[in-house]
């Protein structure tokens, strides 16, 4: 088995939960974060004592939620018990998820001082109309001194987050997005269409049928206009939605798309293990009561546990791997799964490869540029 795994670590606590956002959160958490942090410690230290075969990490992230609500010394206490249990390398990159309006100098300075070496500051929009449509508490001018507050305190690695697509938004109003954030930049950018999730404040307006989103061709020349504002500034696109300055990549992210063993901590967590072949899944209770309980007992919290098809493992190889835009290794898959990939996927890829969506070039299979653009189109021949 691999040696190695992804952490991650899930704090479902906000301020107040964004209108588009269906991740397991709460504004009105049943229990504090102290409480919380050791719940965590103590599924952590659980988790490693079932491992068939011991797991290092090369990277820890800390998701939510708004896991800038936890204490520099909560954050500590998580990285302490992630290099105990899982021997977290010294070198590993460690990410911390943070909203504009939550952090400080001094808690920012805190989260350095306890090992955080990456800071994701979920920005989202840099124009006060939008970041009300979305829910969002922050400003743009908060953001934009959040970001300097990070800087000051050490932080050389910060990625942002934005999102186009939203409602009233234009192509010309996410150019000018695209170029604030150049301006202040940042490491690396994610940027993702918006997506209406079932049960979410926005699908409630949308179903009322008063969401005012852009059409389809103008949410596509959104994403195209995406690359080519930020790949003159230097940000090299390597995978759908996300850019970086050279070597800024994440590394942690980077598991998931290549899929590598992680392992997800928290209430609604997400875990994956390459072992037993070809792979299995489970998450953790969204509940936190279920959640609780289930430590309180001194069992893992565990559901969903699925070892994946084979089927299913080879679609998901490719459809992951071709998210970066460096492609895949046709011999890599035959090493995998024991069988050449044109005999599994032939038909489908030979289609793709005709219609200009797939490049082959060396022994690997990546998305042309306009096959980025139609990227579902080219994941959804091989499910």
């Amino acid at each position: 088995m691999d040696a190695t795994a992804a952490l991650y670590i899930h704090i479902p606590f906000c301020v107040r939960k964004c209108r588009y956002c269906a991740f397991t959160s709460w504004d009105d958490a049943p229990l504090g974060t102290d409480e919380y942090a050791a719940l965590l410690l103590r599924e952590m230290g659980l988790r490693a004592g079932v491992l068939a075969h011991p797991l290092g990490a090369a990277t820890l992230y800390l998701g939510g939620g708004t896991p800038s609500l936890l204490e520099p010394r909560l954050v500590g206490s998580i990285i302490d018990g992630a290099e105990r249990l899982f021997r977290l390398h010294p070198a590993a990159e460690v990410t911390l998820e943070a909203n504009p309006g939550t952090v400080t100098a001094a808690s920012l300075a805190g989260y350095r001082a306890a090992g955080v070496n990456r800071l994701s500051l979920g920005v989202q929009s840099l124009d006060d109309g939008m970041l009300e449509r979305l829910g969002r508490l922050h400003t743009a001018r908060q953001a934009r001194e959040a970001f300097a507050l990070a800087r000051r305190a050490g932080f050389d690695n910060i990625g942002i987050d934005l999102i186009h697509g939203l409602p009233g938004q234009d192509l010309s109003h996410w150019r000018e997005q695209l170029r604030a954030a150049v301006e202040l930049r940042p490491d690396h950018i994610s940027a993702y269409g918006l997506t209406v999730e079932e049960g979410t404040p926005l699908a409630r307006l949308e179903e009322e049928g008063v969401l005012a989103l852009p059409d389809e061709e103008d949410a596509a020349a959104m994403f195209e206009e995406t690359a080519e504002i930020l790949a003159p500034a230097g940000y090299e696109q390597y995978e759908i939605a996300n850019f970086a300055l050279p070597g800024r990549r994440s590394r942690h992210n980077q598991v998931y798309w290549q899929r590598g063993n992680y392992l997800g901590f928290g209430a609604g967590a997400h875990s994956f293990l390459r072992e037993p072949f070809p792979g299995l899944r489970w998450r953790s209770p969204d509940d936190l009561g279920a959640y609780g309980s289930s430590l309180a007992a001194g069992t893992v919290p565990e559901i969903d546990r699925t070892p994946l098809a084979v089927g299913d493992a080879r679609a998901e190889w490719l459809f992951l791997g071709l998210r970066m835009l460096d492609g895949v290794e046709e011999e890599r898959f035959r090493e995998e799964f024991g069988v050449p990939l044109a005999e599994i996927h032939g038909p489908a890829l030979e289609g793709l490869l005709a219609a200009g969506l797939l490049v082959r070039e060396g022994g690997r299979l990546r998305l042309s540029r306009r096959g980025v653009i139609l990227s579902n189109r080219v994941f959804g021949a091989f499910l």
